[in-house]
């Protein structure tokens, strides 16, 4: 957020000082007015388009960022899958293994 001030406050005084070089100029005050408008009308659009550059950047950072954090959680519920099957195999070959334990103690 600190460069978007730096580029807001940047415009805007190049804006000022286009504005405060016209009415200092030595033309009519109609061809003055004019051409405040037109520079004011021209710096408008310059902003308008950097503040949509930007706000694209800041989606994709943001779609990039949701995509990311998708991807994380997927991994993350397959490696539980993968350790809960792991735990109930070690469970069950446990149990299989008491059983044989405990049938071999009871015949001997």
């Amino acid at each position: 957020m600190k460069s978007d001030k730096i580029i807001l406050g940047v415009l805007g005084g190049v804006a000022i000082g286009a504005l405060l070089g016209v009415l200092f100029a030595p033309d009519k005050g109609d061809d003055t007015r004019k051409k405040i408008m037109d520079k004011s009308n021209d710096y408008a659009d310059e902003l308008k388009d950097k503040l949509d550059t930007l706000l694209g950047s800041i989606t994709n950072k943001y779609e990039k960022l949701w995509k990311d954090g998708e991807n994380i959680v997927a991994e993350g519920k397959s490696k539980f899958k993968e350790a809960k099957s792991q735990g109930e195999d070690f469970v069950s070959e446990s149990k299989s293994q008491f059983n044989d334990a405990k049938n071999e103690f009871k015949n001997s």
